[in-house]
């Protein structure tokens, strides 16, 4: 633990040297997802000013896994989640694999259970799964949450046998001092219940033979709600909060 503290706080030092970054949300200019593909700048929530609606994020995460089972790199990695992994940075990412990013914003746990078949003819060394916080915005019940996660691991285990795979814990809020537009959804969702759905997964990460990754004492504060440095609106990841991540799967998957 005190090696990753260290390392954060060396991240978190040289964040000044990434402000040329382009601004991930909001600004409408192209964003190049961890494929190399350029697709349109997104809102990190789906509404009426996303660019493309749920089918086409289908299509688009379907040709790119396409594209890299067609030419398979030497060391594959996937993250397979919502918008916090939809709009984690190409830049940020361990260097030391080709990334396949199949985040869709808004997604919820069935959606990602659904749809893992887009890269079943991948090849991935490691897959990252972090899903949840919408099931709980949107009022499913944490129980229907951890059982999607079991049918995911058990879905994955068998797909990718070869693969390590990667439970992730959920990510706290920042509560009150959120400023997402469904702020009043996230203070419905107290986040000892997040704690208590992290520890379920640590024990289904544990039953199923896979390995469980808990970033929630990394981004939470002392009170346990996600450290406003790390956010731009109490749910969603700024560059720090990325670098903060970035380093944690550094630390966990270091080879």
């Amino acid at each position: 633990m005190l090696t990753v503290i260290l390392l954060i706080v060396r991240a978190q030092s040289s964040s000044s040297d990434l402000q040329n970054l382009s601004a991930l949300q909001g600004n409408g200019s192209s964003a190049q997802n961890a494929s190399g593909s350029q697709t349109p700048g997104m809102e990190p929530e789906l509404g009426p000013r996303h660019q493309w609606n749920y089918q086409q994020w289908l299509a688009q995460l379907q040709r790119e896994a396409e594209a890299i089972a067609a030419n398979p790199p030497e060391r594959l990695g996937v993250l397979a989640g919502d918008s916090i992994s939809l709009w984690f940075p190409p830049e940020l990412l361990p260097p030391q694999r080709t990334w396949l990013n199949q985040g869709i914003s808004g997604e919820v746990s069935s959606g990602l259970l659904k749809r893992l078949s887009l890269f079943d003819n991948s090849d991935p060394e490691v897959i990252f799964v972090m899903i949840g916080i919408n099931d709980l915005i949107r009022g499913i019940s944490p129980s229907e949450v951890v059982e999607n996660q079991r049918a995911i691991v058990r879905d994955l285990i068998w797909v990718h046998p070869n693969a390590r795979i990667v439970v992730q814990s959920i990510l706290p809020h920042s509560g009150a001092g959120s400023t997402w537009e469904g702020r009043d959804r996230l203070l419905s969702i107290p986040n000892e219940q997040i704690r208590d759905i992290n520890r379920q997964l640590a024990a289904i990460a544990s039953e199923e033979g896979v390995e469980f990754l808990d970033l929630y004492p990394i981004f939470s504060d002392s009170q346990g709600n996600l450290r406003l440095d790390l956010t731009t609106d109490g749910l969603h990841l700024n560059e720090q909060g990325y670098l903060v991540w970035r380093t944690a799967l550094m630390v966990f998957d270091p080879s």
